[in-house]
């Protein structure tokens, strides 16, 4: 267990998000985001912690080479569909309640960690990403798909502007204008490979439209 206090395991509670949340990640699923999901995962193997799993759905998606999955959950609703999604896994998966700030498991005891869809929601970045890199072993990988900060200063405008007022209190405190590979590497991770695209490709852009998807190594100290 971290040494560190650690908030109660629901001190994140979005009800009315998770709902809406299970049902927009479902209909996504089938534009785009369960091929992603795939390509995240490909290649995974041993121990994985996965924080912020949502409704579980990249369970599916990880390879028989993966020995157990932890996959942390703090928010109740979510956290009862990722128990229901777990139970369908081809690989063993072990759902608790915990924040991502202060994962209620040992330091270097995983061969991967995943974070998909949840750096922009953690109430401190640099405590989640510390956190990752004290659970991994050393030279163990972080696998991450997230979106993030614009790389034109008028939508990063906008972005800053929505995580300011009301974009947070409407979608489960995420944050539109992080900037996910910078915060990585801040943390004592090398970025080993990235690739960044829009979501959707075509049309016209959204707040959270700037995504990437890549892996990182935790560094040995």
């Amino acid at each position: 267990m971290s040494p560190r206090s650690k908030p109660p395991p629901d001190s994140v509670h979005h009800p009315l998000f998770a709902r809406f949340y299970a049902r927009a990640s479902a209909t996504a699923e089938t534009h785009g985001i369960a091929a992603l999901r795939r390509e995240l995962l490909h290649g995974v193997s041993g121990r994985v912690i996965e924080i912020g799993s949502g409704n579980g759905l990249n369970f599916a998606h990880y390879p028989r080479a993966v020995s157990e999955v932890v996959a942390v959950e703090p928010e109740r609703t979510l956290r009862r569909l990722a128990v229901s999604a777990a139970l369908r896994a081809e690989v063993p998966v072990d759902v608790v309640p915990g924040v991502a700030e202060a994962l209620p498991v040992k330091s270097e005891a995983f061969d991967a960690a995943v974070a998909s869809l949840v750096l922009c929601t953690v109430r401190d970045l640099p405590r989640t990403l510390a956190e990752l890199h004290r659970v991994l072993r050393p030279d163990a990988e972080l696998r991450f798909l997230e979106h993030g900060l614009a790389p034109g200063p008028g939508m990063a405008a906008v972005q800053r502007a929505l995580d300011r007022t009301v974009w947070p209190r409407l979608f489960g405190g995420c944050h539109t204008s992080r900037d996910p590979l910078a915060s990585i590497e801040a943390a004592g991770f090398r970025i080993v490979s990235h690739r960044a695209f829009r979501l959707p490709e075509r049309g016209p852009a959204l707040p959270t439209s700037y995504c990437v998807i890549g892996s990182a190594r935790r560094s040995p100290g």
